[in-house]
This record gives C-alpha cells, sequence and structure tokens, in this order.
C-alpha cells in the first residue's frame, strides 16, 4: 500500500514510463514517509480515441472532488 496509478495516451517508452515510476516512489517516500517496498506503480495506456469514454467522462468529469490538479489549470 499505496498502488499509484497512472493512465495516459500509447507512445511513451518504457524508459520514460520506468522514469515516471521511479519519480513517484521517490516524491511518496520524501513526502509521505513510506518505505519504497510498500509502493506499487502500474501505467495503464488508454488510446486516444477512447480517453473520453474512459477516462475523462467516468474519473475527472463525475470526480471533480477528487482532482487535486484539474486539466486546464496550470500549477
Amino acid at each position: 500500500m499505496p498502488h499509484i496509478i497512472v493512465k495516459l495516451w500509447p507512445g511513451k517508452s518504457e524508459d520514460q514510463k520506468q522514469r515516471l515510476a521511479d519519480e513517484i516512489v521517490k516524491d511518496f517516500v520524501e513526502l509521505f514517509g513510506y518505505k519504497d517496498e510498500s509502493l506499487s506503480v502500474a501505467i495503464e495506456e488508454i488510446p486516444q480515441k477512447d480517453w473520453a469514454e474512459k477516462v475523462y467522462k467516468p474519473e475527472i468529469v463525475n470526480h471533480p472532488e477528487k482532482l487535486y490538479k484539474k486539466p486546464g489549470y496550470k500549477m
């Protein structure tokens, strides 16, 4: 625990995905004090044509209360 799931369009290299997972784990360890061994990271590639139906509507539009970074807003 915890298990982190990242959803993105296909096309990123295995190296890029591994680097992202490594950085996510590093930040969790630093921010929350979890041990590296307790974390898992999955990456799900969702084709662009399926994004609205499988991700945007069900996870973003229908659950804005869960978002800590909303699309369209710069950090």
